[in-house]
């Protein structure tokens, strides 16, 4: 099965590569089948989210009618970047084989800074916020 699986994905990076994006492909796998299948769609249709690993979890998330992927596994054509792999994660994707490593280069243009707020004026909205948080998650595990 992997060598099919690895056959579609390359015949996914050529579509992309013909179409001059990042030739990148995903295919998810449930019950020994192929459910959903993609490659990067990002310079086309100019939305960030547009990788690969997201378009294909769409893709088995529509299929299978939830957002719980626990019982899948993803091939991926390179390792996943850091927001991909939040999504297989929250997602809950079981297993994911990719076949190259994520180039070294890459790592140079992410300039982001993440910077937590933290001021006086706005403490006891934090502490409110927080007590909503958790008061969901305390409501939804009662539920279950």
């Amino acid at each position: 099965m992997e060598i099919k699986i690895i056959k579609i994905l390359f015949n996914l990076v050529n579509k992309a590569y013909k179409k001059e994006e990042t030739p990148v492909a995903a295919v998810i796998i449930y019950n020994n089948k192929i459910i959903a299948k993609s490659y990067n769609k990002r310079n086309k249709t100019n939305k960030t989210i547009d990788h690969a690993e997201i378009l294909a979890i769409q893709k088995a998330n529509k299929k299978l009618k939830s957002w719980r992927l626990n019982k899948c596994s993803m091939y991926v054509t390179i390792k996943p970047c850091d927001m991909c792999m939040n999504v297989i994660r929250e997602a809950r994707i079981n297993k994911v084989y990719y076949l190259i490593n994520r180039l070294e280069e890459k790592k140079i243009y992410n300039k982001t800074e993440i910077i937590p707020l933290n001021s006086k004026e706005i403490e006891n909205l934090k502490e409110n916020y927080l007590k909503k948080v958790t008061n969901f998650w305390k409501n939804k595990r009662n539920k279950i």
